[in-house]
């Protein structure tokens, strides 16, 4: 189905009937199918919505804004007009950071929030060898499947991968420079301690993008309630290369919440 939201038409699915609701946010490259076979898993007891990114997949950018605020904006218009009145948020990576900004303005009905793989909410810079790798991730098939092998620590099924492939090759070109050349310059590290909810951080074991120990330093010491978890074996992609513990680790969480 489609949302219109401000200035962009979102692609949204919905599954499941639960009362309370999972909102999932993907991340740079990513689809609403990047969390399909965790959404799958979860569908049973909660209403899990995915979607589309502005500019990525089925859904349209209004403008070449793509801001962490704007992202933001997205994810807290697609609340209202669903209607959801208790929610947790479930940001992975460039998600986690966009996630992370909303949380922070305190939301009503917001009552956790899950941060996958996050980026950190303080500025990132590569060097110029890593940055340029980063600018031409997407550019075709093969730097794609590097990419890949970059952010898992085994390879996906040959369905996966094609998955991964088409959803990394649907951004639009503002879509895909925005994140390595601002969103991941963006400073929301004054905003993030003023996240009230309690957290919880999930850290892939093998993750090359953003360590164990990045997570500890530029996350969780900034959220006053939250908590780090690491994925056995997992590399960048949790969502993906971890489906069944990530919905494990989901669940309960949200059990605690109630």
């Amino acid at each position: 189905m489609k949302y219109t939201v401000g200035n962009s038409v979102l692609h949204v699915e919905v599954q499941g009937e639960g009362q309370s609701a999972l909102v999932f946010l993907h991340y740079w490259g990513g689809t609403h199918r990047t969390w399909q076979g965790v959404a799958a898993l979860l569908a049973d007891s909660f209403r899990c919505v995915t979607y589309d990114s502005r500019g990525w997949g089925e859904s349209k950018a209004g403008s070449d804004d793509f801001s962490i605020s704007e992202l933001a904006d997205d994810a807290q218009a697609l609340v209202r007009q669903r209607g959801l009145e208790k929610y947790v948020l479930i940001g992975h990576s460039m998600g986690g950071k966009v996630a992370q900004l909303l949380a922070s303005r305190r939301p009503e009905g917001l009552t956790g929030l899950v941060l996958v793989a996050p980026a950190s909410p303080a500025p990132t810079h590569f060097p110029e060898e890593a940055f340029q790798q980063q600018l031409h991730a997407y550019d075709n098939r093969d730097t794609v499947l590097q990419t890949i092998n970059f952010l898992t620590s085994s390879p996906p099924s040959p369905e996966l991968v094609e998955q991964i492939v088409s959803d990394s090759l649907s951004g639009s070109p503002a879509a895909v420079m925005a994140w390595p050349t601002t969103g991941l310059r963006e400073d929301i590290s004054a905003e993030v301690p003023k996240i009230d909810v309690p957290t919880l951080i999930l850290a892939g074991e093998h993750d090359n993008l953003d360590s164990i120990e990045q997570h500890r330093r530029e996350v969780l010491s900034r959220i006053s309630r939250a908590s780090l978890e690491v994925v056995s074996g997992s590399g960048h992609l949790i969502p993906i290369e971890a489906p069944q513990q990530l919905a494990t680790a989901i669940k309960h969480f949200v059990s605690q919440l109630n």
